[in-house]
């Protein structure tokens, strides 16, 4: 039995858009398969075997496991698509060259900026988003006013959120400014616009927002906006705190 596949077909499947967006690619001679540029609409394919490229990007197999982390801007969404035309970190991923079929590993509100993963790894993105595998994600925080010991107390040991008590997190104070406090939070959950809503209740409305950290991974080296896929010691360490692998294992 062939595995072989229509370009267009397969190319769709990868994510890369619809299967006329796809004619239209080969017709602009953008596709290439093993080095060589395509221009035939009907074309089988291998992918098992083949190396397809679109505008010279090689574009992973539907086994490769892809994982990408962005340094999320505010006014981008974090999701796949957006009925209102918004930019979401898919258009930004496909503005750097990253065509795979891609999903956010959880969320990050519109004017929350940091570290985010894009993968098409489901495992991976259910146990670092679910709360039974307790990854703590860490934020920096600045809210206006002073926040006091008593607050920072109330917040870790957890507060009541439309019924709902938070778990237990750590917060600490990093840097005052004249009518601002900076804190670092750590979760091992994220309810929806949590950190904004906890320090709401004591009076502290949210200048800034970012996710700095997933575990002890800090990305430090990403600009806002930019992304690259994971180091292999990377991926072997955010595994690692997913439950996917033991420590010490490749």
């Amino acid at each position: 039995m062939s595995d072989k596949v229509r370009i267009n077909r397969w190319l769709a499947s990868a994510g890369i858009g619809s299967r006329r967006k796809c004619d239209e690619l080969i017709r602009a001679g953008l596709v290439s398969v093993n080095g060589e540029t395509l221009t035939r609409l009907g074309a089988l394919v291998d992918p098992r075997l083949d190396s397809i490229a679109v505008e010279g990007r090689v574009i992973a197999r539907a086994d490769t496991r892809v994982v990408l982390v962005i340094n999320k801007p505010v006014e981008v969404l974090s999701t796949v698509t957006d009925s209102f035309n918004r930019r979401t970190v898919i258009d930004l991923a496909r503005e750097n060259g990253f065509l795979e079929r891609l999903y956010p590993v959880g969320r990050l509100d519109l004017d929350t900026s940091g570290i985010l993963l894009l993968t098409n790894d489901g495992d991976l993105a259910y146990r670092l988003t679910h709360p039974r595998f307790k990854i703590e994600k860490t934020y920096r925080v600045t809210v206006d006013g002073t926040v006091g010991r008593d607050t920072i107390a109330a917040i870790e040991s957890g507060v009541e959120l439309d019924g709902y008590r938070t778990k237990p997190c750590a917060a600490a104070i990093v840097g005052r400014g004249r009518e601002s406090t900076t804190l670092e939070v750590r979760l091992t959950e994220g309810r929806k616009r949590q950190i904004r809503r906890m320090f709401a209740l004591f009076g502290h409305q949210t200048i800034e927002l970012a996710r700095t950290a997933l575990g002890d991974l800090r990305f430090e080296d990403l600009a806002p906006g930019a992304m690259r896929p994971l180091s292999e010691d990377e991926e072997r360490r955010l595994r690692e705190l997913a439950g996917l692998t033991r420590k010490g294992e490749e």
